[in-house]
C-alpha cells in the first residue's frame, strides 16, 4: 500500500484527470486516479445554485481528502492565497457546503499538505 500511495504521488499530475462540464446551472468536476485499470481515486464535485457537493466515489485508502483554492490560484504552485477549505470525506459518501464559489479543486488519497497547482506541498519543483 505505500508503494502504491507513492506511485499515486508520482502520478498524481499526469493521471488526474480534470473534467470540466458546464451544465445549464451548474459545473461538475471529475478527479480520477487509475492503475491498471483499478481506481486508485475517483471523486466528484457538483457546484448548482451556490452549492458544492463533494462525493468520494473511490479511494484506496478509504478516504478523499479536498483541499479547495481560489480559482485564483489555479495551477500556481506558489500561489500566495490560503486555501478555502480542508476536508475529508469517506468512500461512498458526499459532503455538501453551500457558497463555495470559484475554486480549484484538489483531491487526494492521503491527508498530505496540497499546493494550488495539486501537487504535494513537500515535492521538489
Amino acid at each position: 500500500m505505500p508503494k502504491l500511495i507513492a506511485l499515486a504521488r508520482v502520478l498524481f499530475s499526469p493521471l488526474l484527470l480534470i473534467l470540466s462540464a458546464c451544465n445549464i446551472g451548474g459545473t461538475t468536476y471529475s478527479n480520477r486516479i487509475a492503475n491498471n485499470g483499478h481506481d486508485v481515486l475517483s471523486s466528484q464535485a457538483r457546484v448548482q445554485d451556490g452549492v458544492a457537493r463533494f462525493e468520494c466515489k473511490a479511494s484506496d485508502s478509504g478516504r478523499c481528502h479536498y483541499t479547495l483554492y481560489p480559482e485564483a490560484c489555479s495551477g500556481k504552485a506558489d500561489c500566495g492565497l490560503a486555501p478555502l477549505q480542508r476536508f475529508t470525506v469517506p468512500r461512498g459518501q458526499a459532503r455538501e457546503f453551500a457558497g463555495v464559489r470559484d475554486f480549484r479543486v484538489c483531491v487526494a488519497i492521503d491527508g498530505a499538505t496540497l499546493r494550488a497547482d495539486c501537487q504535494p506541498a513537500t515535492r521538489a519543483r
